[in-house]
This record gives structure tokens, C-alpha cells and sequence, in this order.
């Protein structure tokens, strides 16, 4: 069933979130925008809806769906005007439901891998849910890139955006407290791509969001990514064990295939059989950023495609970019361009703080107490 926003907003000004003026889909639209427009997607088994929603402002096209908060599409042109859709998705909700391996996802309420699915906090041990062999990951079995989110449409001056909402109860997953969840996606007039995540809680408990787009510059179901050249400003990287959990260690990039802090092609090094790339089937790491966690969003990353000219640029206020370079992706899915993704056929590009966090004192904490408000932003830049 749909969350009514009222239920929202007022239970995250109880806990001390700050009051929003949301937009009611009725303004016109910015100058240079095209105001969001709803249009029925599907219906879940029990008939619940879901709407996809499309936005347009300064050359960039997004589509975006109730389901999980799912990016369906990202249009941009290429160098010579030519527009493509640069995220890998479905076109039915079907497949959303049953196979996606959280393609353009919001994720909640902890992003990447929790050991065992276990941490404890405050003197409790609090059991996940587990869905990656032992480890939990992107939150458990049904995390919130698997809830419907109740959306709400906005224009402000000349940006166009949805502020999407979720409640996520107490024990939900296995997690304490009752999160009270606001991200928005707000496209700028210069077309930037924005992200500000905001939660709150009754009780004590970890937070971790970050969004699960599968990017190719050159078009979704074009192929390989390992011709795009990446930049990545982090010197160091968090190494994992056979299950893709941190070991502690801040390992350095320096002169081995994780050095990303001049730009080169994704293919170069994935191939050169350091242990690590071989236990995670390429690349699927945490990188610890130089700037660590700062006030506001500062670069941390680049991506570009030579043979379409698209670049992404991506700045944030975490300490840790995950890249993952599409391993799993195995030849049994069927994009929104009705062709098969292939292992390496896109790559992700997570914002976040690490993984494991609840059981790696070490590691920045991501604890949220009642009280406190999380929050935390991401812009996408798009260039050609």
C-alpha cells in the first residue's frame, strides 16, 4: 500500500526534521524545465500501483519509478546531440520485482554488505536480514529499493524534482527504530542530477542510503564499459575477504590495478589477477575518498566515454565511492532496449560510508540517534 506523505511529514517534524514547502504538481514548469509528469507503470501482484514520474531540465531526461525509487531511465545527448539512455533498467515492473539486481535503486536502510548480517549497538545484538549467502546486503531481503515510496513533485525557481517518502517501522528487516526516510531528486537548469537524503529515528540504529544506478555513457545495451575511463580521488581502498566484507585494512591503491586517481580505462588493470579482483570477479570495492567527509559535496570521481564524448562527474559529502564493475551481470536479463546485459556491460558508482561499519570501530560510524537528522547529498554532473 502507498505511504500517505502526511504520515511522513508529520512524523518527521515530531522527530526534529526540517519542514519542507513541497510542490502539488499544478506549478508551471521551470524555465528551461518541463514539470514532472505522472503515468501509471504497473501494478504489484496485490494491485498496489506504481507510477513512473518524468522530469526534463537542462538537457537531461529522467524517469523515475514509486517502486524503490528506481531510476528507469537517464537520457543525455551525446557530443553530437544525439540522446541516449545511460542506466541499465526494465521496461515492466514485473521484472523489477523478481530480477533486478537493484538496477537504478534507491538502497536502505544500510548500502553494501553487513558481516553475518549482525552488529550491535548500545549492548544489543541485532540480527539482519540475510540475503548475500551469511552477509546482509543493500538491507536485507526486502530493503527500500523494494517498497513503494510515496512521491511528491516540485518546481522551484528553475529546478524540477520529486521528494520521495518511506517509513520504515521498528525491527523492519531486522533493524532497530522506527527511520523516517526523505531523498530527493532534484535536475538542475544546468542539468545536474542532485540527490539529498534525509532520515530520522525513534531509537538507535545504523543508516547507510545510496542510489544503485548501473551507468553506460555510451547507452544502456551497448556493451562493454571498458573502454570508459574513470577517475576516482582516493589513494587508499578497503580490502574484503571471501565474502566481500572489509577486513579492517586501508589498503594502498599505489601501484596496484585499484589506482584510479588518474583517469584510465576501466579495462586496463581488470584483468591483472590481484587476489582481490579475483575473489570479487573484478572490481566491486570500497575506495576511502581523500577528502573524507566534508560539509558539502566536493568531486570525487569521473567517468567518461570516448566514443560518445558523455561524461559524469560526481561530487559528495561521504567518506567512500563503491565501484562496482557490473561482475555479476550474467546474459539472462533483458534491458528497456530489449537487449541482454553481459558481465561488464555497465558499472555503478555508490556513494556511501563503508561497508561492515557497525562492526568496524575503526571505520567512520553510521549511527543515527533520535534526535539527530541524517543527511547527506550527491550531485551528478553530465558533460558531452
Amino acid at each position: 500500500m502507498e505511504l500517505n506523505r502526511r504520515t511522513v511529514i508529520a512524523g518527521a517534524a515530531a522527530a526534529g526534521l526540517a519542514a519542507t514547502t513541497l510542490g502539488t504538481g499544478s506549478a508551471e514548469a521551470a524555465p528551461g524545465g518541463r514539470k514532472p509528469v505522472k503515468e501509471l507503470f504497473g501494478k504489484l501482484a496485490d494491485g498496489t500501483k506504481v507510477h513512473r514520474w518524468s522530469l526534463e531540465n537542462g538537457g537531461t531526461r529522467l524517469k523515475v519509478l514509486s517502486w524503490g525509487g528506481v531510476v528507469q531511465s537517464l537520457e543525455l545527448p551525446d557530443r553530437h546531440g544525439h540522446y541516449a539512455n545511460v542506466s541499465l533498467g526494465f521496461d515492466n515492473i514485473d521484472d523489477y520485482v523478481a530480477k533486478t539486481p537493484y538496477f537504478g535503486a534507491l538502497i536502505g536502510r544500510y548500502g553494501n554488505r553487513i558481516g553475518k548480517g549482525r552488529f550491535t549497538l548500545d549492548g544489543t545484538a541485532y540480527q539482519l536480514s540475510v540475503n548475500d549467502g551469511v552477509n546482509s546486503l543493500h538491507g536485507g531481503t526486502k530493503g527500500f529499493d523494494k517498497r513503494v515510496w510515496d512521491v511528491e513533485p516540485f518546481t522551484k525557481g528553475s529546478d524540477v524534482g520529486l521528494h520521495l517518502y518511506y517509513v520504515s517501522i521498528d525491527g523492519e528487516m531486522g533493524y532497530p527504530g522506527t527511520l523516517r526516510t526523505k531523498v530527493t531528486y532534484t535536475l538542475t537548469r544546468d542539468g545536474d542530477w542532485r540527490i539529498d537524503y534525509e532520515a530520522t529515528t525513534d531509537k538507535a540504529t545504523v543508516v547507510n542510503l545510496t542510489s544503485h544506478v548501473y551507468w553506460n555513457l555510451a547507452g544502456e545495451g551497448s556493451g562493454s564499459i571498458e573502454n570508459h575511463e574513470l577517475a576516482i580521488a582516493a589513494s587508499r581502498y578497503t580490502p574484503t575477504d571471501s565474502g566481500l566484507i572489509p577486513t579492517g585494512e586501508l589498503a594502498k591503491v599505489s601501484g596496484t590495478p585499484f589506482d584510479f586517481r588518474r583517469a584510465k580505462a576501466i579495462g586496463r588493470d581488470i584483468r591483472a589477477a590481484h587476489p582481490q579482483q579475483v575473489t570479487a570477479k573484478g572490481y566491486d570495492h570500497n575506495w576511502v575518498l581523500d577528502k573524507g567527509i566534508t560539509a558539502r559535496p566536493e568531486h570525487v570521481a569521473t567517468l567518461r566515454d570516448p566514443s560518445s564524448g558523455r561524461t559524469l562527474s560526481i561530487a559528495s559529502d561521504q567518506p567512500g565511492l563503491q565501484f562496482y564493475s557490473g561482475n555479476f551481470l550474467d546474459g539472462t536479463l533483458v534491458g528497456t532496449g530489449g537487449r541482454v546485459y553481459r558481465q561488464g556491460d555497465a558499472l555503478c558508482l555508490e556513494t556511501q560510508h563503508f561497508p561492515d561499519s557497525p562492526n568496524q570501530p575503526s571505520f567512520p560510524s553510521t549511527v543515527l540517534r533520535p534526535g539527530r537528522t541524517y543527511r547527506t547529498s550527491t550531485v551528478h554532473s553530465f558533460g558531452s
